[in-house]
Formats: C-alpha cells, structure tokens, sequence
C-alpha cells in the first residue's frame, strides 16, 4: 500500500496559511485563463486591474500575437448608450466572450447584465437575453478545500437586506468577513475551492457557493436565493451506506461461468447454474478471505472505513478466465487510541471516543496470493520466497494472454521493492525489477514512486540507485531493463504526460536549471528512449503550466517567493511565444513593506547549499536588532520552504510583526535534493537537519547582522512539534525558546505507516535515541507544550506523556490542552494569540 498524503500537520499548517484573515493584498494580472477558440490557434482570457476594473486580451498563438480582445472604449460606449447609463472602459458588464463562427465577427459576450451579441465592425451591440443568475447556492454548508491557489469574489448584493460573507474553514469552523449593504459590491480574497455562507441580517443562512479559479462574479438576487440547492444529510448519509453495501457484490468471470464469493471466510465459486463449489476449507476470520477493509482503517487512517459484506472476495480473474487469483487477509488485533472529548457539544457530560490506530511495529493486516485453475478447481501453489515479509502485496495486472500476471512487494522496513512475474501454469515466481536501498525507499510520495505500464511489454520505474530520482524503462518479457529514460544530478519530480504513439514523456523537475534554486520545478520532455532530452521552461523560479487541447501550445506561469508571477506563452518545444502577463504586486508590496527574502548557504558539510527565506516586520528598522524565531518543519516527505509567490503572509507575518524575524529552512533530511542529503533522516529523526539550519543562521547574521542569535526561538506543529522540542533537547545552547504543537515526541506512539517509512520496524534502540520522550531530562530553555484534545492525528497521549517526564525530571515548562481542538491546535486563534506571547514574554526585554 502506498500513501500519497502529506503529514497531516503540513496540511494544517498550510490550512493556517490560507486562510482568508492572512490574505488581504491584491495581485493584480496574476492569473490567465484561456479560452481557446475551435482552430485551437487562438484564445482569450481576462485581466482583472486595480479599482474593480477589467480587461479582455486576445492571443493569436500561430502569429505570436497579445492585444486588446476589442476596442474597451467603443464598447463601453455600446453598453452606455444600450444601458442608459454611463459605463467605463475598465468595467464593462461582461464576464466571458465566445469567439465569432468562421463566417461572421459577431462576439457573444456574457455577464452580470445578460447576454449580448456585438458586431464590433459597425459596433452594433444587442441585448439577447436578460441577466441570469451567474452562480447557485447551496446548504448545508460544506467545510472549504485545502488549496493555496488564489482567486477572488466579486459580491454584488442585489437583495433586499445587508449580507455578510463568513468563510467556512476546512474544520468546518466559521468567520464573518464582510457587511454587504444592497446594492453594494465587495470584492474579497479567498483561495479556490473555499466555501463561503451568506447570512442575513437575522441570522438565516441563505445559502453558499465555493470559488473557483479564474475569478467569481457572484450576483445575490432574490431569484438566487429562491433556488437555493438544499442537500439532505440524512439520504446522503443513507445513500453512502447504501453505496458501501452495494460495491460489487459478486466476482464473476469474464465468460460468466463462474462468481467467486466467500462463505465461512473460505472461497467458493457459484457456476452459471448456481452450482457452489469449494475452493479452500482453511480459513477462518483470522486468515479470511474476506476482502480487507482493516488496513485502511488502522494503517491508512481512513478511520470510519466500513468492513465490506461478508461474501465479498478480493479477487482477480485472468483474461479468459481460466485461472483466478484471490487474496487470503491474516487480520490482527485493531489497536484503538481513546480519548475523552470534554465538551460534546453543548452537552454536560464528556463522552470516551476511539479510533483504530497501528503503530510503528504493531502487526499488519497481512495478504496472502492463492491461485486457482478453474477448469479443475485446482490450487497452483505460488512460493512467497520472494515476498517473505510484506509491509505491502498489490495485484497489478494480468497478463494479456492470461497466462500469467504481476505483483508489486514492498517489504516491511520499506528497503526494498520488487515487481514480480508470476506463472500461471505453474505457480513460479520471477522478479522483473528488484529495488533496494541499505537506508530507505521513498514509495509514499508521487513521484518517488512510479510504476507505468506503457504497453503489454514495457513499464516505467522510478529510482533512486544514481542517488538522484530518475525514470527507467523495464522489458516484462526479458525481466531486464531498457534504459535509463532520465539521468544527472536532478531529481524527476513528476509526470506530467507521456504520448506512447509518438514516444515522449512530459514531467516536472527539480534542481534541473543549474544556478537557481535546486527545488524550483520545470518542465521537461524526454523520449522513452532517453534521447533528446529539454528543458521547456526558463524563468528563475517554480513553473506551473497549462497546455492548449492539442498541446501545441502551452501558459508557463512562474513565480518566487519575492518574485510575482509571470506568464508566458511558449510553443510545445518550449520555445518563447510572447510574455501575456507580469502581475503586479504592488499592493502587496504597500501593505508589508518587502516581500520575503530569500537566502542560501553551506551546510554541516560547510559545501551543500541550504535555502531558506526570511520574514521581517513590516516597520522594519535595519538599524534594531530583532528576535529570531525558526518555523520548522523538517518531515522527511517534502521540502516545506515556500518556493512560488504569495499574495497573503501567515503565521510567520503575524509573528514577525510582534517584533521578530521569523525564518524558514529546509535542512538535510528533507526531499527533493540529492539521496545522500534525504538519507540524513534514516533512522535519525531527532536530527532534523539541525547542523544545518544552525549554520544557515549564523551566516544570516553575519550578512544581516539585525538577527540576535543570542534570543533565538523555534516553533512547529505535529512533525515540527517534536522539531520544536527536540531544539531544547539537543541544541539548547542555541534555541532558547521552543513551542511544541500537537508533536510525535516519541515515534513509537505515532502512525505506523509514516514512522517506520524513516525509521523502519523498531529494533534495538533506535526509536528511543529519537525520542524527546526519553530524553526529556535534557530539556534546556522556555518551553510550551501545545495539544488538542480531539487530535486524531497524532496520539494526544504523545504530549502528556513528555510532560510526564519533564515533572518527573522537575523540569520547567508550560502545557497547554486545547479543549475541543484537534491536531494542529496551535493554529486556533486562542492558542496562536498564547504561542505568540509566549515568544514576547521570554525573547524581548
């Protein structure tokens, strides 16, 4: 099983981050949605300006051609003397356009006002339908997406009552942002994928509408209001219970002979004329063949997974049906963590809560391949020589001649992967592709794990063996491999396309544009064949792009953190088209007086550059010496320093302006550099990348000599809480202040899948060295221990327990238990507020 999620403190740091508060500023001709035209040569797309004004661009792609769509001035006289009234150039009544048919140059234009068809030869505009309610609302509201993507909301109240705009927080919580007086229009920041609640006056909610890219016009008429979309919680709910019970609940052959189902946990197959026959007599509810919903519940953390109906197998029938492949589940004991919720509610009395929870060693749910001939009902024993001890066994595929299929192994302690052939005639078993690694395989994070199928006879294979991420393209038939499709001191970060016909995969990199910054993303191509490899992107920051349908053209949008984004037009080569657009920030700029600054230097090895970026106040005065304090985050699965442009600032901004310099480094141990730098994590978290970010600091102040390293501070949540803490353990003569949110100080007490993917099963002492647990007796300078209650993320008991040790060490600290929070309770406007004092108390005079 494989985990593509991020350590869920990440998510809700990144949550913090967006929230609307910490977003105000605006970036203007930042964002550009195509709108391609039938020939797919041309398109349009609008340019939101300062003062609530707009404009449309046109681009003819095959000629390299960006200007005004029309003339702004001439229509805006259409619609002054259509409308009655007098209309701006900069704030025509027109949200979209259509591009005429080949044999007219009528445009249909589309907006708040209605619907218009414009002749701009004679300038003849004409209203065809009157305005329609641009956006649907909805209840009960629905908690926002976690997205960093920004996008505004252009509110226009045409209802008969004032209405304020309250953002829905992905916990579900609730904030007022915004008065809307009728007929007034706000425009509010937000991020796509947000949910925001219109009230009234009185309290009733009338409904919501979630943004999305490319900027909202959002028209609130009583007509809007009438239709809101109720949803019924109660036959949604009913309809996901009906949903779980209704997965396939037979396994039937392709030539439908015969349906595999179990009874009394053993595998039966039911012919065409309901005639049962008995595969196995061995099994029994510890060894079932009941398909597994266990380890989703306790590895994946997919906590309330329903186990599936009791006669359904996990099962797979080769092509012509011939031979079925089935999985036996070895269950074991569901660990559960328990916790008292204090406050349920409005109720009085607390409520004991659990949920299933595996933890580093625990035995797992463990699969085990059986084999069938259906002709005879016969069992093809298959050896596990080559699969002894799996953390994971994933069927794959079955050969197209159903003569055979494969299987995917990774091996408990995540060292090594194999993809492996197995026969179906006899039951033997080949390896294809056998990966090992003496420290660790990253499979839980895309791009570190890729397994492609590119035909019946190919596959592509992401490793780390060069000690750089890259592709390699296997034969099934020979079991060998082809060659490397990519190669150098770079890591592959992702696929983006890959075009089999024609032989050329797309994907991003990192550290691939020698002289900027090694986590900055670009794209690239490569043949297959790993010929004629290139770059297509250049500009000196991280590159997102969006392709045109035919892909012949592709927008480049490119940004830094102290660098708004620019977009460019290129050719699917990769060659320069014409820049469409260079956003302009100056309101940002207006209202934090800097961007943040980035920085690099040499690591523990005094040769490896380490990047970080550097907040200051916004009445910065270079002449002062300011605090410091470090947000830390060293999880092993990413890079965690932002790299593309923000419009908002988060907790770092708020913290900043309370008079520090708050700063943010990825240290050895993280991804996304070489493998000798991520291997500094293995078996050694306590590490953190501490030597690293130290030196980092030091040479900061030498250039910036405005940070005190003599009051230097640290703080974190979930992975970075035991960070945070373990600064104060062992590096106490440097860090003096330490904030530890709903951290895993001990990896023992923390989910299985993550900790042993660094630290492998435990043996010998190796997850006590890493403890702060166990080491709290070291604990030097101030600090304040952080939980929620509810967190279902990161045992609560982790922090209780250090807290122990520290009382029992007559150690010093403060401990703070956030009632009714969950994991990253720091995050909470109470406890952020009491971080905060926390750091003013004991880092300023």
């Amino acid at each position: 099983m494989r985990f593509g999620c991020l350590h869920a403190a990440f998510l809700l740091a990144v949550v913090a981050l967006i929230s609307p508060t910490n977003a105000q500023s605006r970036v203007y001709r930042d964002r550009v949605v195509p709108h391609w035209d039938g020939s797919q040569t041309q398109f349009w797309y609008r340019n939101e300006l300062p003062g609530e004004a707009r404009e449309f661009i046109l681009v003819n792609a095959a000629k390299g051609f960006r200007g005004p769509a029309f003339d702004h001035g001439r229509l805006a006289a259409a619609f002054s003397e259509l409308l009655g009234r007098p209309v701006d150039s900069g704030r025509i009544p027109v949200l979209e356009l259509e591009f005429p048919d080949s044999d007219s140059s009528i445009w249909m234009l589309k907006g708040p006002e209605g619907e218009f068809a414009w002749n701009p030869v004679d300038n003849v505009l004409q209203r065809l339908r009157p305005a329609e309610a641009v956006f649907e609302l909805f209840l009960p509201p629905r908690p926002s997406g976690a997205s960093v993507e920004d996008t505004s909301i252009v509110f226009t109240n045409r209802w008969t009552a004032p209405v304020t705009l309250v953002w829905i927080a992905p916990d579900g919580g609730r904030r007022d942002y915004a008065v809307v007086a009728p007929g007034q229009t706000h425009r509010q920041h937000t991020f796509v994928g947000h949910t925001w609640l219109l009230r009234a006056a009185d309290g009733a909610e009338l409904g919501c509408a979630v943004a999305v890219g490319g900027g909202n016009e959002w028209n609130l008429s009583e007509a809007v209001v009438a239709g809101v979309r109720r949803d019924d919680v109660a036959a949604r709910a009913r309809r996901g219970r009906q949903s779980t019970a209704a997965a396939p609940d037979n396994n039937p052959a392709p030539d439908n002979r015969f349906t595999a189902f179990v009874s009394g946990h053993n595998l039966w197959l039911k012919s065409a004329d309901s005639e049962d026959f008995q595969l196995t007599d061995d099994a029994s509810a510890e060894h079932t063949f009941r398909r597994d919903a266990q380890r989703a519940r306790a590895v994946g953390m997919d906590y309330g997974r329903a186990d599936f109906p009791e006669h359904l197998a996990e099962v797979y029938w080769a092509p012509d049906s011939k031979y079925l492949l089935a999985f036996q589940t070895t269950q074991v004991a569901e660990r559960r963590v328990h916790y008292v919720e204090s406050t349920p509610g409005d109720q009085l009395q607390p409520r004991l809560q659990s949920y299933p929870y595996l933890k580093p060693g625990d035995p797992i749910p463990t699969p085990t391949p059986r084999l069938f001939r259906t002709a005879d009902r016969v069992e093809i024993p298959i050896s596990d020589e080559l699969f002894p001890i799996p953390w994971s066994l994933e069927f794959q595929r079955w050969r197209s001649d159903g003569s055979g299929f494969w299987l995917l192994y990774n091996e408990r302690g995540h060292q090594r992967l194999r993809l492996l052939d197995v026969n179906a005639a006899d039951g033997s078993v080949q390896t294809v592709i056998d990966e090992f690694s003496p420290t660790f395989i990253h499979y839980s994070s895309e791009g570190k794990f890729e397994l492609r199928w590119l035909d019946d006879n190919t596959v592509l294979w992401a490793s780390e063996r060069s000690g750089w991420n890259h592709l390699y393209r296997y034969s099934l038939e020979s079991r060998s491999l082809l060659n490397p499709v990519t190669q150098g001191a770079w890591n592959v970060r992702r696929i983006e396309h890959i075009d089999l016909s024609a032989g050329w995969i797309w994907f991003y990199a990192v550290g691939v544009q020698a002289g900027q910054d090694p986590y900055h993303e670009h794209l690239c191509r490569v043949r297959l064949n790993g010929s004629e490899f290139r770059v297509l992107t250049a500009g000196d920051g991280t590159h997102a792009v969006e392709w045109s349908p035919d892909r012949r053209w592709f927008l480049d949008r490119w940004s830094r953190v102290d660098h708004p984004p620019v977009t460019e037009l290129r050719t699917a080569e990769g060659d320069l088209v014409c820049q469409l657009e260079a956003a302009d920030a100056s309101e940002v700029l207006a209202e934090y007086g800097r961007f943040p600054q980035r920085f690099a230097a040499p690591g523990r090895d005094g040769s490896t550059n380490i990047y970080g970026i550097i907040h200051r106040p916004r009445d910065f005065d270079p002449s002062k010496r300011y605090p410091v304090i470090e947000n830390i985050y060293a999880g092993p699965h990413d890079y965690h320093v932002p790299k593309s442009f923000r419009a908002g600032r988060g907790h770092q901004q708020q913290l900043a302006d309370r008079g520090f310099v708050v700063v943010q480094i990825d240290g050895m141990g993280t991804a996304w550099r070489s493998k000798a730098f991520h291997d500094v994590c293995w078996r050694n978290l306590r590490d953190a990348g501490f030597p690293d970010r130290i030196s980092w600091l030091r040479q900061a102040a030498a250039v910036h000599p405005e940070l005190d390293l003599e009051r230097v501070g640290i703080y974190g949540g979930s992975a970075g809480g035991q960070n945070a803490m373990a600064a104060l353990l062992w590096h106490g003569d440097f860090y003096r202040v330490a904030v530890a949110d709903c951290g895993c100080h001990d990896n023992r007490m923390d989910k299985i899948w993550w900790n042993e993917q660094w630290m492998g099963v435990p043996a010998g002492d190796v997850y006590e060295r890493n403890s702060n647990r166990e080491h709290a007796h070291l604990l030097e300078g101030r600090l304040l221990l952080v939980v929620g209650e509810l967190d279902r993320n990161v045992d609560p008991a982790s922090t209780m327990q250090v807290a122990k040790k520290l009382v029992e060490a007559g150690r010093d600290f403060e401990l703070l238990v956030v009632p009714g929070a969950g994991h990253g309770a720091c995050e909470t406007p109470w406890a952020s507020r009491r971080r905060t004092d926390f750091f003013v108390r004991h880092l300023q005079p």
